[in-house]
């Protein structure tokens, strides 16, 4: 038995920004999503250098391997925001979080790249879980007792992210897992998050078989809440090949 990784992705500008500054892959090996912010260009292009940094390691790479490639990444995205800032001050602010999967060559492990409040749900065997946990202001204060995750969803700060790429020194979370045939990986900006409720995501993941049908519908979901942001989904398979 070998297991294989099969994506899609899919985004979409939403009902009111008036441009799209996530960026996604989706490939063979690599998933990620990044949500850019800091102004409509600079976060943008802020994306766009994350992805481009992480996107050459969608290569077959040995399992004690994954974690490195993805730091080397993350160091490489970090240096080419701060190359752009310095090359224009006006940029100064820009960043963009960043959400990684990265499937071993063996099948046998994945690995996780993590920084900001773009979000990673695994659905396996009927259950849907949110493996990231949001670099947020309110992330911080549930953790800390002060509000409860459902005061948060509505909390007129929950848009604060407490770390994000921006070119200085950060502290990703990395993770590695066994993956499993039949699991079904849920990336997804805050676009989504913030306005499809996570029941009704476990609802739609195991619903709708096709992965690029899946994606759609749910940004579907996310613009008929309204479509407040932009909207980014990969939608990833693990299957038995």
């Amino acid at each position: 038995m070998t297991l294989k990784l099969r994506s899609v992705g899919a985004s979409d500008r939403g009902l009111i920004r008036s441009g799209n500054q996530d960026a996604l892959h989706a490939g063979s090996w690599l998933v990620a999503v990044a949500d850019g912010m800091g102004g409509m260009a600079a976060g943008d292009l802020a994306s766009r250098i994350a992805i481009d940094a992480v996107g050459p390691l969608d290569v077959e790479t040995p399992e004690d391997a994954l974690v490195a490639a993805l730091q080397s990444g993350i160091e490489l995205a970090t240096a080419g925001i701060r190359q752009a800032v310095e090359e224009d001050p006006e940029r100064q602010g820009m960043g963009t979080t960043l959400t990684a999967l990265l499937f071993a060559r063996t099948g046998s492990c994945l690995a996780l790249a993590h920084v900001g409040d773009s979000r990673a749900y695994l659905f396996r065997e009927g259950v849907l879980k949110q493996v990231t946990r949001d670099d947020t202001f309110v992330q911080m204060l549930v953790d800390q007792g002060v509000i409860t995750a459902e005061q948060a969803s509505s909390h007129p700060r929950r848009a604060v992210v407490t770390q994000a790429l921006q070119g200085d020194e950060v502290s990703p979370t990395y993770a590695t897992m066994v993956p499993s045939a039949g699991d079904r990986w849920l990336l997804c900006s805050d676009g989504l998050s913030n306005v499809v409720r996570p029941d009704t995501l476990a609802e739609v993941l195991p619903g709708q078989a096709d992965r690029e049908a899946c994606a759609r519908q749910l940004i579907d979901l996310a613009l008929r809440a309204g479509g407040p942001d932009n909207v980014t989904v990969v939608i990833a398979d693990i299957v038995d090949e």
